[in-house]
């Protein structure tokens, strides 16, 4: 099962990148708001990676491979 505790840890992520992003959009800091969003993926991609090889081992335990 997936926790909403994890939904809402996504969302608070996601919500605090855009904010930072636009931000620095605003005052001229192109560089830094894109590597803030690259950030922000990569941090994401890190907390959802048990979930995504749980998912991965689903697919290939139905499939069969």
């Amino acid at each position: 099962m997936l926790d909403v505790s994890l939904i809402l840890k996504v969302a608070g992520i996601g919500i605090t990148v855009s904010i930072a992003y636009q931000l620095l959009a605003k005052y001229g800091r192109d560089e830094q708001a894109v590597l803030v969003s690259l950030a922000g993926i990569v941090i994401v991609m890190l907390m959802l990676t048990d979930k995504i090889g749980t998912l991965f081992g689903n697919v290939r335990s139905i499939f069969g491979f």
